[in-house]
């Protein structure tokens, strides 16, 4: 390829990674008529409109992100061989975007920010609304990690688990159900409430239940697990939740928990990165603070998790369950 052609992988990059002309010509100190003009002739060359408009921002054709998939990796491997980047996180002035749902921003986004407030003050987090579909996030450059659970997966997607997620049944103390064992025939009775981030009112509990022949009634359904933890804590529902988001709910008093009366496979959570930026220095730091926050939260979180190992062991999992949902 010509020197020419080259400029204009480097700048069709910086927009697919920006999704905004001026972004790009920011990123890359160049001005706006120029990268402008770079994508004129990038879509002369490669005979397709590669974006269009979506908003405040730019989309990219189908036929783009099939370039950039095959040209990202290679394209941050010359970069990272040729010249790598210092990072120091302590001046440091990046902005990461981790798309996560907000019951994962509840565990991360305190303990985050004040190992930021400490080591790299200059460094932004900007929360991006996880959709359940890690791989797609991540080839279209929306995040820069993704914390939640797997999808089908990506041959161009790496992922490490951070934990696995036990569910329990919440309810606010007084409610009826709260002051025995609860039986699965009083669970199915019972009014709930279901969290359901897509709106389908219908969850992996429901799955288990009609494998039984059995149904629950979903009396509400809402896509915020701390409206959820609110709404049990003031009406008679009950929810199905993961423990680490009602732990700290559980300690305040403000509701009680209560062993799930059939069995669901705890939800597994991974961390999810593109294989463009497996030599990102910035990226690596950060993939290193989520893991090591994520092994104090095992603990403060009274996750089902043998002493002194970093992983779930399932067989802990009705054990502690027993112990942390007592009647």
């Amino acid at each position: 390829m010509s020197k020419a052609d080259l400029n204009l992988v480097v700048i069709f990059d910086a927009i697919m990674q920006e999704q905004s002309v001026t972004a790009a010509a920011q990123r890359l100190a160049m001005t706006q008529p120029a990268v402008s003009n770079a994508l004129t002739r990038m879509r002369h060359t490669w005979q397709d409109p590669l974006f269009v408009k979506a908003g405040r921002g730019l989309k990219p054709t189908p036929f783009a992100v099939a370039l950039w998939q095959q040209i990202a990796a290679p394209l941050s491997d010359i970069r990272h061989a040729v010249a790598p980047p210092d990072f120091d996180p302590a001046s440091s002035e990046q902005t990461f975007r981790i798309a996560l749902t907000n019951g994962l921003t509840s565990l991360y986004w305190g303990p985050l920010r004040q190992h930021i407030e400490a080591h790299a003050p200059g460094i932004n987090i900007h929360a991006v609304p996880y959709v359940g579909q890690m791989t797609q996030q991540l080839e279209d450059a929306e995040a820069d990690l993704v914390l939640g659970s797997s999808d089908a997966g990506s041959e161009h997607v790496q992922m490490q688990v951070l934990f696995e997620n036990p569910f329990v049944v919440a309810m606010a103390p007084n409610n009826v159900l709260a002051k025995g064992i609860l039986t699965l025939e009083d669970f199915i009775a019972a009014d709930q409430l279901l969290v359901s981030l897509s709106g389908q009112a219908q969850g992996i509990v429901d799955t288990c239940l009609a494998k039984q022949g059995l149904r629950r009634r979903l009396a509400m359904t809402l896509n915020s697990f701390a409206g959820a933890i609110e709404l049990v804590r003031t009406t008679s529902l009950i929810t199905v939740l993961p423990y680490p988001i009602v732990a700290d709910s559980v300690a305040r008093g403000d509701i009680v928990t209560r062993k799930l009366p059939l069995q669901v496979p705890a939800s597994t959570i991974y961390m999810a990165w593109h294989r463009r930026d497996v030599r990102n220095a910035s990226l690596c730091w950060l993939k290193n603070v989520i893991a090591d926050l994520t092994t104090q939260l095992i603990a403060s979180r009274l996750l089902p998790i043998k002493p002194g190992t970093s992983t779930l062991s399932r067989t802990d999992v009705p054990h502690k369950l027993d112990a942390l949902c007592q009647s």
